[in-house]
């Protein structure tokens, strides 16, 4: 997984264009199936984002949102048939920092390096921050919520959110990430699914329960205007809906492994169409649930009952389930992050899985680094919002329409360079408005979404 260096030499595809660049047989392929393909990008992409969908349905309204979740979706599906045809013509292992290599030069590739490992540190120090939230508890803007343990213990000096995500990350989190190969983790991928359905699950079952109670609240079907200070704040969605479906970083790794190369379009396709389904039925129905009162880290609401009347047995259900997907999910994240900053560090070297002393090394920095930041940082979801309107909009929709426009080897056809332009002119302003909308409202005191603030 080491830097490909940047290929200067075209002749890799003197067979013409017509020839496949995606063969049949992969030589370096395990023999992993289509399906652990599908649970490992649906974990990648699902990890990323659940939590503020209901959020961002509340922002928007129920038909906005579901068309902007499949519209992202299908961009998705679009960037990634991108970086796919744009792979092999590099002297390297296929990667995307070798695609962005052989299209920009190193320069280009060491850019997407660094967008990479800080989009991945800042979702994995979320993770364990919620994590923390769950279990021990929180305290924000003076409304303090105990976690699982302390609602069953009470307070005790083992329930402290310090010790129990160290405790987390230490007996739980670092035998996971310490699995070398990304199709080692197909049956936890398989399960963190699992755990992601059932999680939609119980939020429908909360809800129905909600509804029968006439505890619910009747979702908008479109956005409410009063309750924005500008038209502009409904943009401030779009970035969360896009770092929901960024998971590009992990399509090569997975590829990699498949044994017939060629199935990572199907895979991706069905986990596009699984995830967005997922989305589209846990927004409407924490939006149900919780109407104008859902968060941005829709467990707080779990956490507190919000009026809806639910038992609590309900809600630690709920926490409980997403807490654990989160555990599930953590090592695939983290398998991407340590990579990048390996190619980050030691470029050149050989790759990082055949060398015990560096991985196990960069393995433990980064997990004691996550684990500083997640203690020192009580909440960084605006930092997590903002960071969804900068690198994860370059990982997902800016970079692969760069290197079709790039176009290096000359396989672009006129359709795709103007869908790589639309993508990369949507992406641009709807971040640049939801940026300005965000640090307009942060001057103003009106941080929407539940920030740190409301968690």
């Amino acid at each position: 997984m080491t830097l490909p260096a940047a290929s200067t030499d075209k002749s890799a595809g003197a067979g013409g264009v017509g020839e496949p660049l995606l063969p049949e047989s992969s030589g370096g392929g395990h023999g992993a199936s289509v399906l652990g393909a599908v649970f490992n990008v649906s974990t990648s992409i699902i990890g990323a984002g659940i939590m503020s969908i209901p959020a961002a349905m509340r922002v928007l309204g129920v038909v906005p949102a579901l068309l902007l979740i499949f519209a992202v979706a299908a961009l998705s599906d679009s960037s990634v048939e991108f970086m796919l045809r744009y792979t092999g013509w590099d002297s390297g292992p296929p990667s995307y920092a070798g695609i962005m290599g052989d299209a920009f030069g190193r320069a280009g590739a060491k850019v997407l390096n660094v967008c990479i490992a800080f989009t991945t540190t800042g979702t994995l120090v979320v993770y364990l921050i919620i994590i923390g939230d769950v279990m021990s508890g929180s305290v924000g803007a003076g409304d303090e919520h105990a976690g699982v343990l302390r609602e069953l213990f009470g307070p005790q000096w083992w329930t402290a959110r310090e010790l129990v995500i160290l405790a987390t990350a230490v007996v739980v989190l670092l035998p996971l990430v310490l699995r070398r190969r990304v199709d080692s983790l197909r049956f936890t991928s398989a399960v963190s699914i699992l755990l992601a359905v059932v999680f939609m699950l119980i939020s429908l079952g909360i809800a129905v329960y909600a509804l029968i109670r006439g505890t619910a609240k009747m979702p908008r079907l479109l956005p409410d205007f009063s309750r924005l200070s500008s038209p502009f704040e409904l943009f401030t969605a779009v970035p969360v809906i896009v770092v929901a479906f960024t998971f590009h970083f992990n399509v090569h790794p997975i590829r990699a492994e498949l044994s017939k190369t060629s199935d990572m379009k199907a895979a991706v396709r069905i986990s596009l169409v699984l995830c967005a389904v997922i989305y589209a039925a846990v927004g409407f129905f924490g939006f149900l649930l919780f109407g104008d009162a859902t968060m941005a880290d829709v467990l707080a609401n779990f956490d507190r009952s919000s009026g809806a009347g639910v038992p609590q047995a309900l809600n630690d259900a709920a926490r409980l389930s997403y807490a654990l997907h989160l555990v599930l999910v953590f090592p695939l994240i983290h398998f991407s992050l340590r990579v990048n900053v390996d190619e980050l560090l030691f470029p050149g070297r050989r790759p990082l899985a055949t060398d015990t002393r560096r991985f196990i090394t960069l393995t433990a920095v980064l997990m004691a680094v996550l684990y500083a930041l997640a203690i020192a940082i009580p909440s960084i979801w605006t930092l997590f919002e903002y960071s969804g309107s900068t690198f994860a909009v370059c990982i997902s929709l800016i970079f692969p329409g760069a290197i079709v426009l790039r176009d290096a080897h000359g396989i672009a056809k006129r359709k795709d360079k103007v869908l790589a332009a639309t993508m990369i002119t949507l992406a641009v302003i709807t971040s640049s408005i939801a940026i300005a909308s965000n640090i307009m409202s942060s001057i103003n005191g009106k941080v929407e979404g539940g920030h740190a603030a409301d968690r």
